[in-house]
């Protein structure tokens, strides 16, 4: 992809129009794979999100009495214009992330698609009120909404948060990570093509500083969610307390994969190197630390070397490439300093390694790497890296294996693998973390997705999801109403 409208803009989306920003700075947008500047963004400014802030609140009180219908029609037209751009989502993903473009698809945009449509399906019937005793429970908007995403999995992770938040009837203000913001201007490309009241949905891009802390502070803000760091949840989560505002964290991981002793272990490390190398190990949930029987540690290790070095690393445009690069040359030094770390605190490096592949001259590429004879208590089983970087450790039984997966400052993913689905699953009882795969489980849009501990609070996806949005209001109803009109009175499903 060539330099176009697409990836240079000049605009933020700002009441239902795009607005010439306050200021004159941009943000450069890169090709990870290339190291080469490939568009630019306006680089928004305080005065920028009082405008936007303003435009959302401004928005909110129609917005929130809207019929239901209306509002899930205006996300079907969401839907109909991501299926109609497909192609040039996957490209713009491609080319900022530095995903190949079979993740893109799949993954990236896929992803992004499957939320979308989850949220139709759930939607018609979702009950907003309910009675409840001599009470009628209501689940009412929020209110302006700030939404702040990450650069991995860019587009997926506005959807997460933008498609609920507009369903509840919340207005929304969108900072997506100055590092990949192209998608989230072909995402304001689509909205602004369905009919949403003027408001309701503003764009800013920016960085964390200037634009994520005035939106975390701002007292025209009644709720802030976050998909980050931890590091950037406990920022996030100080300046917002100033205003005692809603806040909603997803953060890091460090997730246990546990290969219990019936398990095919072929199969199971094969899996799990795929995992972690998944858009080149840069989620949230990669499973970065594989449990093993230690009587099957060395041919665990062998194993996991072999898939890694099997790996094609290269262009992302290329159709054999597997994995990319990472996003940029700080998060490159980042994941090097941790194989580094690796190496000086004793774990054997057996696939990979902190150097560029030696057929690749530029782009900030690493190659899958592996760790064996880890200790749950090194530096590359505590942090999480955001890389290709897997840690295989040795465990005794599976009362060791869950107490080591336990031992986490984190607890948003994980994996249990055993040859009895029931046993997998007294495994995955035990261990503390928002979400568990038993046995290679399919991915269910619908279900919570969050983390215990410091990766974070609340959760996101299906029902749960869109209640992060919603407030709790009891009506408490006389003595003697007539029934059957305070019955038909109940909305089953919204405005």
């Amino acid at each position: 992809m060539t330099t176009t409208a697409h990836t240079t803009r000049h605009a933020l989306w700002i009441d239902g129009d795009w607005r010439t920003p306050a200021g004159s700075a941009e943000f450069a947008v890169s090709d990870p794979s290339t190291e080469q500047v490939v568009g630019s963004v306006p680089a928004a400014t305080a005065a920028d999100v009082d405008r936007a802030v303003a435009a959302a609140a401004a928005a909110f009180p129609r917005w929130s009495t809207t019929p239901l219908s209306q509002r899930i029609q205006a996300l079907a037209a969401l839907l109909d214009g991501l299926r109609k751009r497909a192609e040039v989502f996957t490209e713009t993903l491609s080319l900022e992330v530095g995903a190949p473009l079979t993740v893109a698809r799949f993954l990236q945009f896929g992803f992004a698609v499957d939320t979308v449509r989850s949220y139709l399906d759930l939607l018609p019937g979702h009950r907003f009120e309910e009675r409840l005793g001599s009470s009628l429970v209501l689940r009412e908007p929020t209110g302006v909404v700030a939404c702040i995403t990450p650069w991995n999995l860019p587009l997926a992770l506005i959807v997460q948060k933008v498609v609920p938040a507009l369903a509840a009837g919340c207005t929304v203000v969108l900072k997506p990570s100055e590092i990949t913001p192209l998608n989230a201007f072909l995402l304001a490309d689509v909205l602004a093509e369905c009919d949403l009241p003027p408001g309701v949905f503003n764009l800013l891009s920016g960085d964390g500083p200037t634009v994520g802390e005035a939106l975390a502070a701002h007292p025209g803000v009644d709720m802030v969610t976050l998909t980050g760091s931890t590091r950037a949840g406990r920022r996030v989560a100080e300046v917002a307390a100033r205003t005692v505002k809603r806040v909603h964290l997803e953060l890091g991981g460090k997730s246990a994969n546990i290969i219990l002793d019936d398990a095919d272990l072929e199969q199971c490390v094969r899996i799990g190197v795929d995992q972690i190398s998944l858009n080149s190990g840069q989620t949230c949930l990669a499973w970065s630390r594989m449990f093993v029987p230690r009587a099957r540690h060395d041919e665990a290790a062998a194993l996991a070397a072999k898939f890694a070095d099997g790996y094609r690393v290269g262009d992302p445009r290329d159709p054999e490439t597997a994995v990319g690069p990472l996003v940029s040359e700080a998060a490159l030094q980042r994941v090097r300093r941790y194989v580094e770390l690796g190496r000086e605190e004793g774990a054997d490096l057996v696939a990979g390694g902190p150097d560029r592949p030696s057929d690749l001259e530029r782009g900030h590429y690493i190659r899958p790497t592996v760790f064996a004879n880890v200790r749950n208590d090194m530096t590359i089983a505590r942090e999480e890296i955001f890389g290709p970087v897997l840690s295989i450790i040795a465990y005794e039984d599976a009362d060791d294996a869950v107490r080591m997966a336990n031992e986490s400052d984190y607890g948003l993913h994980g994996a249990v693998w055993s040859a009895s689905d029931a046993r997998a699953l007294e495994v995955a009882r035990r261990v503390r973390t928002g979400q568990v795969d038993v046995n290679g489980a399919p991915l269910n849009f619908t279900a919570p997705f969050g983390g215990f501990k410091q990766s974070g609070f609340g959760r996101q996806c299906g029902p749960h999801g869109l209640g992060e949005f919603l407030e709790l209001k009891a009506i408490q109803l006389p003595h003697g109403a007539a029934e059957g009109e305070i019955q038909g009175a109940i909305r089953l499903t919204g405005h």
